[in-house]
Formats: C-alpha cells, structure tokens, sequence
C-alpha cells in the first residue's frame, strides 16, 4: 500500500516539475519565433524598400528591436526611419 502513495506522490511531483520547466521554454520559444519573424520582416524591408528609397540598416539594435518586439518592432523601425 505504501507503494502505490509514494507511486503517486511521485507522478504528481514529476508532474510539478515538468510544468515549472516547460514555462520558461514556452517563453523561449516565444522569442526565438520573435527574433526569426523579426530577422525576416528586416531583410523583407530592405529588398522591398529599396524600391522606394528606405532601407533600415541591420546592425545590433536594430535585430534587438525586431528580434525583442517582432512585428511591432520592425514597424517601429520603418517609422522611426521615415520620420527621424
């Protein structure tokens, strides 16, 4: 009988454990979909822009804005070139 509690108590502790690891792999995940959907929209931006004269340079910061923020961060970057 002590078996199947401590059986027990060990599943439900497996259990807690893989919740509280997986958190900050879904949060991981997250940016990393982030910095690639950002990396992307930059190149997309500058192949596009060229055509009209914008082009945002990739350096540090500019991959840090569009890799942190994602979408909003590459717009971020394409107003604050047009309008600064």
């Amino acid at each position: 009988m002590d078996y199947i509690v401590f059986f027990i108590g060990g599943l439900i502790l497996l259990f807690l454990i893989v919740k509280l690891l997986a958190w900050p792999l879904k949060i991981l995940w997250k940016l990393l979909i982030n910095g690639v959907l950002g990396v992307v929209l930059l190149i997309i931006v500058n192949f596009i822009g060229g055509y009209f004269g914008l082009s945002i340079g990739i350096n540090p910061w500019t991959a840090i804005i569009a890799g942190f923020f994602g979408i909003p961060g590459v717009i971020f970057l394409i107003l604050f070139k047009m309008f600064f």
